[in-house]
C-alpha cells in the first residue's frame, strides 16, 4: 500500500485509524433506518450521536470515529431528482466523521484535519482554502497561528454557510470548511467567497463547533462543554485522492456506470450532462448501489414512507433501463455488482447476498409488467394534454394501477414540458395520505417535560434496572411530577426500580408502588429518556414524595405472561426463519400479556402447511424445556455467535444476549426461564400489512389453553346445533348442506312455476303484444326473472315492468323481442331517469333503480310511449 490512500478501502481505514491512534473510539455505521423519528433515513454521521449532544443520553465515550452509511431522499434532505445531473449529488454515501463529546475542542479539530488532509492523503496545502464563520476569529486565528494557513486564504461567511443548528432550539454552532482549489478550468480565482457552487473551490470537510444552546426565542447561551462534530463526503475525497472528475468515476460507482453500460449497450460519455444514456447509466449505478444498501439495513419497497422512497428509487432505475432499450432485467446484475464493490466495506451485503437479489428482483419484475402498458398510457396523455398538463386522475391511474410513484410520472413529464395536476392527484390520494402521514407521527413530548427529564438525567443518571432477577425491590423516588397529558396521572421516577419499560417490543410492566405515607397504582412504564424509566402512576391512597423509600411491585402474573410470550416471539422466528427461509427478517412486535404479533420480511401468503410446520417446530422446541439462558458480551462477540438483531432495538458495545433452544439473539427483554414455561405456542392468525410484509399473531401459556376451551366450546355447541357428536361434525355438516341444497332446488322449481303462472296471467292482458305493469313488493332480481318469462308468453313482443322493490327504492326492468329492433337498453335509460336512477343492460333485456317512487307511474307512461312501435 503506498504511503496515500487511493482507493475507498484504502481511505476509510485511513481515516478511521488516525483517529484511533488519538483517542477516538473506532463506532461501526448505523443502519440507514434512523432511530430518530424525525427523519426517514440516516441523512449525516452525526445522527447517531445526536442523543449524546442534546444531552439525552450520556456519552459513552468522551470521542468517537465513524464512517456512517447516509442516504438523502425524501423528506427535507432529498438528492433523490439531482442523481445523474451533477458531478457530485448521490442518494447513498458514506460520511467520515469525528466527534468530542465535551472532551476536545477547536484546536485539536483543526489541527488534525489539517494534518490528515495534508500529510495522509497527500492533499497539496497551498491548494486548500478555509471559510470560518463571519463571528469566529478563535478559529480564524488557529488556523493562521497554529496551522499557519495564510491570511489571504481564510473567508468569512455568515450564517447560511458557516453556522450549523441542529433545529430551532438546542445545541448549535459555527462552523469551519475546508476547501480545495480546482483550477483555472472549473471557474474564476477569488477563493469559495466567490464561488456559490463550489464547483473551482470544492468544500470537502466541514468541522462544526457546537459551542451554543439556542432557546425557543433565539437567544443563545454557551454550552458549559462544547462538543465536536464533524463530516467528510468518502466519494467526495475520493475523486481528489484519485484525480478523477466527479464521483462516477472514483472506484465504488465506475464498476457500477461500466457494469449499466454493458447490460444496456450503451456508451458512457464521462463528462458529458447533456447526454441522455450517459445520464440514465449515471442514474441506473447509483440507484442500483443505493437500493443495494437500504435493502440490506432493513428497508423493503412498499407504498409508505421509506419504503416508498425506496421504491421510486427502483423504479426510477427500471425507467432509465427502459429508455436505454433493455427489455432484460438489470437489477440482479447492478447488485451483484454494488456487493462486490462494498463488500468488503460492509461483509453483512455477502451474508445478505440472495434475500437482497430476491427483493430487488422481484421489484423490478413487479413493474416491468405494468411499464410498458403504463408508458403508453402517459404517452398518450401527454400528447393530447392541453395547456392544463396532464390530470390529476390520469397520475393517480399510473400510480394506483400501474405502479408509476408520482415523482416519475412529473419527471417524465418534465422532460416533455408537460406539468402535472397535482391538486387533482392529491384530491384523489387524500386517504393514502391521511394514513401516510398519521403513520409518520410519533408521540411529542412537551418541551417542559423534556428539560425535566434531561436535568434527571444529568443529575442521578440512568435508572438501575434490577427486574431481570425479581418483581419486587426497594427503590428511592427521586422526582414526582404532574403527567403533561392528563393532570390526574402522575410520573414516578426511582433511582433503581423491577419494573420494565416498554421497549424491544415489550410493553411496560404495571404494578404497585407503596411507602409510608402512601401508593400509586403503577398502569405504565415507559422510558422518558434512553435510560430513565418513568411510571405512570394513579394515586391510590395517601401522598408519595421525593426522598422516599418505595416498595416497588411488579404485577407477577403479568409479567410471567408477558415473559412467556416474549421468549415464544424468539423461538417463533427462529421457526419462521427454518421453515420460509433466511430471508425471513423482523419489521416489527408487540408482546404483551395477552399475545404475541411478530411481523416479518416474506413474498406471500404462509400457507396452512407451512404454518402446521413453524408450530411443530416451535413446540418442539418448547417441549424439550432447556434452560433460557441470558448473558452480556461485546456486541462483536454476540454477532460472531449467530446472535440475530431484533427490529427496533438500540445496541451499545455491550449487549444482552438471549439463548432459548435453537434461538439465539440479542434481546433486553424479560424472558421464561425454560422453554418449558413458554406452554403450547399456538398461531391464530397470520396476514399481509403491506408489500412484501407478513404478520401472525400467536398465544402461549394460559392463553392457549384458554383459546383451547373455547373452541373446544363452539364445536360442542355447533355439534349440538347439529345433532351430532363433535367427533362426527364433518358429516353432520354434510348432511345439513345436501338438505339445504335439496330445498334450494325444490324452491327454485317452484319459484319457476310460480313465475310462470304469473306471467300467463299478465300476458293474458297484453295489448298490440306490449305489457306495461306496475308490480310491487318483488326483488329486483324477481321482477327480472317475471319480465323475461312474460316475454316468452306467445304474442308478447315487449315488456316494461315497474314497481317499488321489496329491498326499497324502484326497480325497473324492460324485455324486448331480440329481432324487434328496439334497444331495451335506451328505453330502460330514458325511464330511470325519471324516477331519478340509472341502469342499462345488453340487447333485449335491461334493467334499473332509482330513488323516485312517486315517478313509477310517469316512467311507465313513457315505456308505453318508447315500445309503441312494437304494437304496430
Amino acid at each position: 500500500m503506498s504511503k496515500h490512500p487511493t482507493s475507498a478501502n484504502e481511505l476509510r481505514k485511513a481515516f478511521s485509524g488516525y483517529f484511533a491512534d488519538r483517542g477516538h473510539t473506532v463506532v461501526p455505521s448505523a443502519s440507514l433506518i434512523p432511530h430518530d423519528p424525525t427523519i426517514l433515513f440516516t441523512v449525516a454521521g452525526m445522527v447517531p450521536f445526536k442523543p449524546f449532544f442534546t444531552g439525552d443520553e450520556v456519552a459513552p465515550y468522551p470521542r468517537a470515529v465513524s464512517v456512517q452509511k447516509c442516504a438523502r431522499a425524501g423528506g427535507k434532505h432529498n438528492d433523490l431528482d439531482d442523481v445523474g445531473r451533477t458531478k457530485r449529488h448521490l442518494v447513498f454515501f458514506e460520511m467520515l466523521g469525528n466527534f468530542s463529546f465535551g472532551d476536545y475542542f477547536k484546536e485539536d479539530s483543526i489541527k488534525w484535519s489539517w494534518e490528515l488532509v495534508t500529510e495522509v492523503f497527500g492533499l497539496d496545502g497551498d491548494k486548500l482554502w478555509i471559510t470560518v464563520h463571519e463571528s469566529d476569529d478563535e478559529a480564524e486565528q488557529i488556523w493562521r497561528d497554529t496551522v499557519g494557513v495564510r491570511s489571504d486564504r481564510i473567508q468569512r461567511l455568515g450564517d447560511k454557510d458557516n453556522f450549523w443548528q441542529m433545529g430551532e432550539t438546542g445545541p448549535c454552532g459555527p462552523c469551519s470548511e475546508i476547501h480545495i482549489d480546482r483550477g483555472a478550468a472549473f471557474g474564476p480565482d477569488g477563493g469559495p467567497l466567490n464561488d456559490p457552487h463550489g464547483d473551482r473551490f470544492l468544500e470537502f470537510w466541514n468541522l462544526v463547533f457546537m459551542q451554543y444552546n439556542q432557546a425557543k426565542d433565539g437567544s443563545r447561551e454557551r454550552l458549559p462543554k462544547p462538543s465536536i462534530d464533524t463530516g467528510a463526503g468518502l466519494e467526495r475525497i475520493l475523486t481528489l485522492l484519485q484525480g478523477v472528475d466527479s464521483v462516477w468515476e472514483s472506484d465504488v460507482l465506475a464498476p457500477l456506470v461500466d457494469r449499466a453500460a454493458s447490460l444496456t449497450g450503451s456508451l458512457y460519455r464521462p463528462g458529458d450532462y447533456d447526454d441522455r444514456s450517459s445520464f440514465s447509466l449515471r442514474v441506473l449505478a447509483e440507484h442500483a448501489r443505493s437500493s443495494t444498501m437500504l435493502v440490506n439495513d432493513g428497508v423493503f419497497p412498499s407504498n409508505e414512507n421509506r419504503g416508498y422512497v425506496l421504491r421510486r428509487i427502483i423504479r426510477r432505475a427500471v425507467r432509465h433501463a427502459y429508455l436505454l432499450g433493455t427489455e432484460k432485467l438489470v437489477m440482479p446484475s447492478l447488485v451483484e455488482t454494488a456487493i462486490d464493490v462494498m463488500g468488503e466495506a460492509y461483509p453483512d451485503l455477502r451474508t445478505n447476498h440472495d434475500f437482497i437479489l430476491e427483493v430487488l428482483t422481484k421489484e423490478e419484475e413487479r413493474f416491468r409488467h405494468t411499464l410498458t402498458t403504463g408508458m403508453g398510457i402517459l404517452e398518450h396523455e401527454m400528447e393530447s394534454a392541453g395547456s392544463q398538463g396532464l390530470s390529476g386522475k390520469t397520475a393517480f391511474l399510473l400510480h394506483d394501477t400501474y405502479g408509476f410513484p408520482l415523482e416519475l410520472t412529473s419527471e417524465i413529464a418534465g422532460e416533455r414540458g408537460v406539468g402535472v395536476d397535482l391538486a387533482g392527484f392529491e384530491s384523489e390520494m387524500t386517504e393514502q395520505r391521511e394514513r401516510a402521514k398519521a403513520a409518520r407521527k410519533s408521540g411529542v413530548v412537551d418541551e417542559k417535560s423534556q428539560t425535566l427529564y434531561r436535568a434527571l438525567v444529568e443529575k442521578l443518571g440512568a435508572t438501575i434496572f434490577v427486574g431481570y432477577t425479581t418483581t419486587e425491590a426497594s427503590g428511592k423516588v427521586v422526582a414526582v411530577h404532574e403527567h403533561a397529558a392528563d393532570p390526574d396521572l402522575l410520573e414516578v421516577f426511582l433511582d433503581s426500580t423491577p419494573f420494565y419499560a416498554e421497549s424491544g417490543g415489550q410493553v411496560g410492566d404495571t404494578g404497585h408502588l407503596v411507602t409510608d405515607s402512601g401508593a400509586l397504582v403503577v398502569i405504565d412504564t415507559t422510558f422518558a429518556l434512553p435510560g430513565l424509566r418513568m411510571h405512570l402512576c394513579k394515586p391510590d391512597r395517601g401522598v408519595v414524595t421525593v426522598g422516599q423509600v418505595a416498595t416497588a411491585s411488579v404485577d407477577s402474573n403479568r409479567r410471567q405472561a408477558i415473559r412467556r410470550n416474549h421468549t415464544g416471539t424468539h423461538i417463533l422466528h427462529w421457526a419462521l426463519r427454518e421453515v420460509l427461509g433466511d430471508h425471513v427478517k423482523q419489521a416489527g412486535s408487540l408482546v404483551d400479556d395477552q399475545r404475541l404479533r411478530f411481523d416479518f420480511s416474506h413474498y406471500s401468503a404462509v400457507t396452512p402447511e407451512e404454518i402446521a410446520a413453524i408450530e411443530r417446530l416451535a413446540n418442539t422446541e418448547v417441549l424439550k424445556n432447556v434452560s433460557v439462558e441470558a448473558f452480556e458480551t461485546a456486541k462483536d462477540e454476540a454477532l460472531e455467535m449467530g446472535a440475530m438483531a431484533f427490529f427496533g432495538d438500540k445496541y451499545g458495545d455491550t449487549v444482552r444476549v438471549l439463548r432459548a433452544g435453537s434461538s439465539i439473539e440479542l434481546c433486553g427483554g424479560t424472558h421464561a426461564s425454560a422453554t418449558g414455561d413458554i406452554g403450547t405456542i399456538k398461531i391464530i392468525s397470520e396476514s399481509s400489512i403491506g408489500s412484501n410484509l407478513r404478520r401472525v399473531e400467536a398465544v402461549t401459556g394460559d392463553n392457549t389453553i384458554a383459546l383451547l376451551q373455547r373452541q373446544e366450546s363452539e364445536l360442542r355447541q355447533l355439534g349440538e346445533m347439529l345433532g351430532s357428536s363433535s367427533a362426527n361434525l364433518f358429516e353432520a355438516l354434510e348432511r345439513k348442506l345436501a338438505e339445504v341444497r335439496s330445498l334450494q332446488e325444490e324452491l327454485k322449481s317452484f319459484r319457476a312455476r310460480a313465475v310462470a303462472q304469473q306471467a300467463s296471467a299478465i300476458a293474458a292482458g297484453a295489448s298490440g303484444g306490449l305489457v306495461i305493469e306496475r308490480i310491487d313488493d318483488l326483488a329486483p332480481s324477481d321482477l327480472k326473472d317475471l319480465a323475461v318469462a312474460v316475454r316468452q308468453v306467445a304474442g308478447v313482443k315487449g315488456v316494461f315492468l315497474g314497481g317499488v322493490a321489496a329491498t326499497g327504492g324502484v326497480s325497473l326492468v324492460c324485455a324486448v323481442d331480440s329481432k324487434s329492433g328496439v334497444s331495451a337498453g335506451e328505453v330502460i335509460k330514458a325511464c330511470a331517469q325519471i324516477v331519478g336512477g340509472g341502469g342499462g343492460g345488453k340487447g333485449d333485456v335491461a334493467t334499473a333503480g332509482g330513488k323516485d317512487v312517486t315517478k313509477i307511474d310517469e316512467a311507465l307512461e313513457t315505456a308505453r310511449k318508447k315500445l309503441a312501435p312494437l304494437s304496430s
